[in-house]
């Protein structure tokens, strides 16, 4: 998903002249015709959220600086450019006391709207990651700080946002490198306990002798090399709250240990002669299927109902390419400054492409992706060439001027064994793109696009015919008809079993 940005003009052509060189420039527009549709525009409770907005001065009702002044009054980060016909100096002063980033005079061109649109956003993105780089060490991050425009985390979200209003604990399920730790922080950050510790322990990392230690502390003696005492993770988070990150590693003697302490609200070091009562809210993390762990006896099952009240799973970044662009744009920033490198942007191809991998590693993975190619980068904006780990994932992209229809990646797969006979499937040995003309510029024949799809699918789906007809919504029958009809030999007919 592209930058948002909002339009602000009462003059409905210079409204749609600016609609028009933003749109060209790659972003997405919203338009209003005044200063108060602009305010609401940026402020209703389902409005969408906007990157930056572009303001006219001049407005009868709400005019450009009762706008900045409302936005700086709701306290909204949001980038604005403000334009006028009038540029004099005291406008410039003004609006740039008032809040205003950049300064344009009507007719603005398109390569001057296109710099100060790209300036605005590197530079908001650069103040985000400051900003919660900052309130992450001083403990009061919070869900605005999480970068994320998916529909798949906005339930996520609100779970979240409402759990942090108590001391409820929660658990926290996701892949590695999804930012399980972001929303322990958010939920802390955002509740009553903000004030005090958010203490993180990693449960994988710690070695299995010395987790009873760490957590619950230790008096001075208890053991070879305990020359002095020790309070534990749990005293440290007293009043707050207490994250534990790959709780599903506890080895099972420190499990019976935290479930005590979780059902009686108190530790005891090892070495100690009475219990000291805690007040910690629980956060915990688990990358593995925990009830899993259960059934293998790897976890105890009593302890997994204490952690597990109220669960949350984040998903993957294969589930929401839509953050890919935002995500990048927020790096890129941040790496760029760290490394001072003047470096404008992602070209469109590079971006394109970049929002259609499956990225394993997550948002981890994409983070590193941009830091290794800001630094290895010779020119002034990010390419194809600066991410190497394309190479991996084939791509062929149509040179047709017309919207192609995009198919997913998927590895490559020169023949589909379909009852102990080959299917031809030549034309589709990588994923790309699914030309929609034919090369004199005529518009392909429907049933030949279908049975290019069909071989697609047959492909991707290593010929088990049975998903390859349930994702394409169709019969088995038919699907083989249709592949008696596109002249495929050697698929067994209706009869045919599939070779798994």
């Amino acid at each position: 998903m592209a930058a948002s940005i909002l339009i602000a003009d009462d003059d409905a052509v210079q409204r749609r002249l600016v609609e028009n060189m933003v749109q060209k420039c790659g972003y997405e527009t919203v338009v209003v015709e005044s200063g108060d549709a602009a305010i609401a525009a940026l402020t209703a409770p389902d409005a969408a959220a906007i990157d930056a907005v572009v303001l006219d001065l001049v407005m009868p009702g709400l005019d450009g600086m009762g706008v900045l002044a409302k936005i700086r009054e709701a306290g909204l980060n949001v980038p604005v450019i403000v334009q006028t016909a009038h540029g004099g100096i005291d406008n410039v002063v003004s609006a740039m006391r008032a809040g205003a980033q950049d300064f344009v005079v009507k007719p603005v061109g398109m390569e001057r709207l296109q710099v100060s649109l790209r300036n605005a956003l590197n530079t908001s993105a650069l103040k985000g990651e400051l900003q919660r780089i900052r309130h992450s060490r001083e403990g009061r991050l919070t869900f605005t700080d999480i970068i994320t425009r998916s529909e798949a985390m906005a339930h996520v979200m609100r779970t979240a946002q409402k759990a942090a209003g108590s001391s409820i604990p929660v658990l926290i399920e996701g892949e590695s490198g999804v930012g399980k730790e972001l929303f322990a922080r958010a939920i802390h950050g955002s509740g009553e306990r903000k004030s005090k510790p958010f203490v993180a322990v990693n449960c994988g990392a710690i070695p299995d002798n010395l987790v009873e230690s760490i957590l619950f502390g230790h008096e001075k003696g208890a053991f070879t090399g305990a020359t002095e005492r020790h309070t534990g993770k749990f005293v440290e988070a007293h009043g707050g709250t207490l994250f534990l990150d790959e709780v599903s590693e506890l080895p099972l003697a420190a499990q019976v240990k935290l479930l005590r302490a979780l059902q009686e609200g108190a530790v005891e070091a090892v070495g100690g002669r009475k219990p000291v009562k805690v007040d910690v809210r629980i956060v915990s993390a688990t990358n593995r299927n925990l009830l899993e762990r259960v059934k293998q006896g790897h976890f105890r099952e009593d302890l997994f109902y204490r952690l597990h009240v109220l669960p949350l799973t984040v998903p993957p970044l294969r589930a929401r390419r839509e953050d890919v662009p935002h995500l990048l744009r927020h790096f890129l920033a941040r790496f760029a400054a760290e490394e001072n490198r003047a470096i404008a942007g992602v070209s469109g191809e590079a971006m394109a492409h970049l929002a259609r991998l499956d990225w394993p590693g997550n948002i981890r993975q994409l983070e590193n992706a941009v830091y290794r190619a800001v630094v290895m980068s010779e020119g002034d904006q990010l390419g194809l060439g600066d991410f190497p780990l394309l190479a991996t994932y084939p791509q062929h992209v149509t040179d047709i001027p017309t919207a192609p229809l995009i198919l997913e990646p998927t590895t490559p797969a020169a023949h589909a064994m379909i009852s102990g006979s080959d299917i031809p499937i030549a034309p589709l040995q990588t994923a790309g793109s699914l030309a929609l003309l034919t090369s004199s510029g005529d518009v392909r024949p429907l049933d030949e696009m279908e049975h290019e799809i069909i071989r697609f699918a047959i492909a991707h789906y290593r010929g088990q015919m049975s998903e390859v007809a349930r994702r394409l919504k169709i019969g088995r029958s038919t699907l083989y008809r249709k592949l008696d009809e596109a002249g495929v030999p050697g698929h067994g007919g209706k009869s045919g079993e599939e070779t798994h």
